[in-house]
């Protein structure tokens, strides 16, 4: 679905490449080399721009003055409420739950929803740099709207885990899900490798035996590769925690178990995830404005990555959520020296470790250490920073520059196995002006119809059972409430 056709080999000459050692498990930067890419794989790396030994007939494209980044990865995100975005940006969970989520907003959606909004947030996230995206599909309300979602994943060219949500519904019961879900396993084209089919479940607490090993089965039988589950304990009392799924049996499979969020996590809770080797994802912005925060995990970044979440709430990039989550872990801990009254004098979390969540960590979660690096057989997802623009201009570090100094508008190409995603800092894609067009006209009908609804009244108590609290709302004027504002939705 690109308009750049595929080259037999691509050679990234002159610029600086944050490389990976596999031997010490740490970043490498090779100043002034070149990235040789063959088909989908890297092939070559060289500590000179113009390697003697490159294939003839291979593209060559100039990289001096230019960062050469792997890919980064998101490992949670909800594709299909991409036309939903702004209308959120002052909500809270329970707000959330109760109006935009899959239960309260799916009736809104129709197949073609699905599918536009789906393929239109996913070449937001190219343009970004996220060449790989775990998604928690819970737009699984129809066998239409299933295949929808998968199709706009398939057709954006990104590299996607599409993770089917067995919700089951009185209308699209769990029975019938699963019989679709293995239909799709069965039938989907073998050419389609970019998009991998896998699954997601979030009533490992509350479901009968009998649905969950259902669940298990499934996976087990179609050897999926990816089972993402959301995890926010605590008042929320959504307790898909690791002590929860390890007696199920699903932890210590082939499959990789990403758990989102994962806020109330303990210690023992990360010692099943260490001896499983299963990851969580923490979504630093989506903790922070939703209110579900994230107490203990920066104590298990060893089996963390990070992911955005609901990118109809705010941002789409990697470089926002690992910036997010270098500072507000570096705030956290700088905090326990301080409330002592001593002076830090140490910087408790570096650069280079957000890098490597952004990008490293994702691979591993999904169990593709492939994916994520730049090094020789690892897949051809890269992304080439711009290193002359007024953002960057002067770096001298290129992990701190991409960081704590780029942003999208500094990136210049996206290469995805092995093409062109974005060149010259336009999408590829080949009908993105009808893609626009398609998009817009969903979300014009969606948005009237959500804006048009009465808001939810929090009073009482949360279905959980625990009760509503009120937050300090804080005021920059001097005049009452006024200076929190309204929004302007009309």
């Amino acid at each position: 679905m690109t308009s750049a056709p595929p080259s037999s080999s691509l050679l990234l000459s002159g610029g600086t490449i944050i490389a990976y050692k596999e031997e010490t498990q740490s970043l490498d930067v090779i100043r002034y080399g070149a990235v040789l890419i063959k088909g989908d794989t890297i092939a070559a790396l060289y500590d000179t721009p113009n390697p003697s030994d490159v294939p003839a007939g291979t593209e060559v494209v100039d990289c001096t003055n230019k960062i050469i980044s792997p890919g980064f990865i998101d490992t949670h995100r909800h594709g299909w409420q991409a036309a939903l975005k702004t209308l959120a940006p002052n909500t809270t969970l329970a707000d959330y739950i109760f109006r935009y989520s899959s239960p309260a907003a799916g009736y809104l959606f129709t197949p073609e929803d699905v599918y536009i909004g789906q393929l239109a947030g996913l070449l937001e996230a190219l343009n970004a740099g996220v060449t790989t995206t775990l998604d928690h599909a819970h737009h699984i309300w129809s066998p239409e709207t299933t295949k929808a979602g998968l199709q706009g994943s398939i057709d954006s060219s990104a590299r996607v885990f599409w993770g089917h949500d067995f919700q089951g519904t009185k209308t699209y019961p769990l029975s019938d899900q699963i019989t679709t879900f293995k239909e799709i396993v069965k039938t989907k084209s073998p050419t389609d490798d970019l998009t991998t089919v896998s699954a997601a479940y979030d009533q490992w607490a509350h479901a009968s035996q009998e649905d969950k090993e259902a669940i298990v089965n499934v996976v087990k039988e179609l050897n999926i590769p990816v089972l993402t589950v959301h995890y926010v304990g605590g008042a929320w009392a959504l307790e898909n925690s690791p002590e929860i799924l390890q007696p199920t049996g699903i932890l210590n499979t082939d499959t990789a178990v990403v758990i989102s969020h994962a806020s109330a996590i303990t210690a023992a809770g990360a010692n099943i995830l260490r001896a499983t080797n299963q990851f969580i994802s923490i979504t630093p912005e989506s903790e922070m404005h939703y209110g579900h925060s994230h107490p203990t995990s920066h104590l298990i970044q060893d089996q963390g990555s990070i992911g955005v979440d609901t990118f109809m709430t705010f941002s789409t990039d990697m470089i926002t959520q690992a910036r997010l989550w270098l500072q507000r872990t570096r705030t956290r801990l700088f905090d326990e020296v301080l409330d002592k009254w001593e002076v830090p004098v140490n910087n408790p979390m570096s650069v280079n470790q957000a890098f490597l969540m952004a990008t490293r960590q994702g691979g591993l979660a999904l169990r593709r250490p492939d994916l994520g690096v730049i090094r020789v057989g690892a897949k051809a997802d890269l992304v080439i920073f711009d290193g002359r623009t007024p953002a960057l201009l002067g770096w001298r570090d290129p992990v701190a520059a991409v960081i704590l100094h780029a942003s999208v508008g500094d990136i210049e190409h996206v290469i995805v196995g092995g093409k062109f995603v974005k060149k010259d800092g336009k999408l590829t894609y080949a009908n993105y002006e009808s893609v626009k067009d398609r998009f817009l006209a969903s979300v014009e009908r969606i948005q009237k119809a959500v804006i048009e609804r009465p808001a939810p009244v929090l009073e009482g108590n949360f279905f959980t059972g625990c009760g509503y609290g009120r937050a300090t709302e804080v005021n920059v004027t001097r005049r009452g409430n006024n200076g929190y504002g309204e929004q302007f939705l009309h």
